[in-house]
């Protein structure tokens, strides 16, 4: 047996309790793991609110790092005492072991650390293909990244630096100004500012060719229009809820814009692609210019609490549950 989270019945944190389970066995094509750490995510509050449907009970989680302690048939590109991290469905990493598809998984680097490697891998291949594949960053550009010291928007901003980018962030308090600022945010904004007027103000006017917005609902028309004519909007999560239905008439209206709403899960499909855009991470982080920060960790059983700070706007940074 072990222990894992799991949800009877979608709500609120309370929702998530530490119960005993069968561990699993793997099967054709599956690792099983013996987790280290595991990473929180905003996808995982989607999931316990029923925001995003799966069937109940389950364990939620996509992000997680351990050891390979069982092996089901065909697996060749692992063996038991691997290193391992991922992010990636199937749901189910609140867990203290568990079964993953082989080709979803990478081997972690020995100086990488489970519990950095927890608070990296969403995070880091998030940033990777935001910035380099939907759209590619150029030296010069100037870009708009809301929620600048949360866990992806630390490494957005520390990572847009090093391409050679004006960064702007946006944060809710003056403290978390501080902490973007200290990780390569040129300018940072706060929520309640005229964001539009301010951008303006930075840019001379220009505006900017992205914006990289996890906000959602309550951010998406101020988002349009700190963008320049023919510019991308980067819709990539729901913090304040999902974004309503939009008229197309008014991304023509606004300056004939780009709109995409892009996923992890797509960009990352492919196992070589996979395994590139993991290299490019480990990389950045292996030679220092990108700092992964986990500024606070819980028991993994009290993954409640974990939530609950989340989604109060508590936390900065990266936070990892410690099974």
């Amino acid at each position: 047996m072990t222990h894992a989270i799991r949800i009877h019945a979608t709500g609120g944190p309370e929702v998530l309790q530490w119960e005993q389970v069968p561990t699993p066995d793997p099967g054709p094509g599956q690792v099983l793991i013996q987790h280290a750490a595991v990473g929180l995510n905003f996808i995982d509050v989607y999931f316990r609110s029923g925001l995003y449907k799966t069937a109940l009970p389950m364990t939620p989680g996509v992000e997680g790092a351990g050891t390979v302690i069982g092996l089901g048939a065909g697996v060749t590109d692992f063996k038991e005492g691997d290193r391992v991290a991922y992010s990636s469905t199937p749901i189910g990493a609140y867990a203290e072991r568990r079964v993953m598809p082989a080709d979803r998984l990478v081997h972690l680097p020995d100086s990488i650390s489970f519990t950095a490697a927890a608070g990296m891998m969403m995070k880091g291949l998030t940033s990777q293909y935001l910035l380099h594949r939907t759209y590619k960053v150029a030296p010069g550009d100037s870009v708009l990244i809301y929620a600048a010291a949360g866990g992806v928007g630390l490494v957005l901003c520390q990572w847009a630096k090093l391409l050679g980018a004006i960064v702007i962030g946006v944060v809710s308090t003056e403290a978390k100004a501080a902490f973007a600022h200290a990780h390569g945010a040129d300018h940072v904004l706060l929520v309640s500012d005229d964001i539009p007027a301010r951008v303006r103000e930075i840019t001379g006017g220009a505006m900017v060719p992205v914006v990289y917005d996890s906000i959602g609902k309550d951010t998406f028309l101020t988002s349009l229009d700190c963008l320049a004519p023919l510019g991308m909007m980067v819709s990539y999560g729901n913090a304040s809820g999902p974004v309503p239905p939009v008229e197309l008439s008014l991304l023509a209206a606004k300056g004939s814009l780009f709109l995409t709403r892009p996923s992890l899960a797509t960009y990352t499909a492919k196992r070589a692609t996979l395994l590139a855009a993991a290299d490019d991470l480990f990389r950045v982080v292996l030679d220092g210019t990108v700092k992964i920060e986990v500024d606070q960790t819980f028991p993994l059983r009290d993954a409640a609490a974990a939530h609950h700070a989340m989604e109060s706007r508590k936390t900065t940074g990266s936070t990892v549950l410690l099974p």
